[in-house]
């Protein structure tokens, strides 16, 4: 089982850079880097509401589960 991080497609569609986000939700770019790139172990609620806020989207936008044993995609 994998979560996939579609924060780079909410960027797109928002046309944002990654250090705008950065700067209206405090956090930093590194931060959220390792976060779109999937290579983050966590996030917070609140850092995920912030983010949701700030990009006009619900964390099913942002977050995707996809089954490895059936490769079907469900969104969180």
């Amino acid at each position: 089982m994998s979560i996939v991080v579609n924060l780079d497609v909410m960027l797109a569609r928002r046309k944002m850079k990654l250090n705008e986000l950065s700067e209206s939700v405090g956090i930093s770019v590194t931060n959220l880097s390792l976060l779109k790139t999937g290579k983050a172990k966590g996030i917070r609620f609140n850092t995920l509401e912030a983010i949701c806020r700030t990009l006009n989207c619900k964390p099913g936008d942002i977050l995707d589960y996809i089954n490895d044993q059936n490769n079907e995609s469900q969104t969180i």
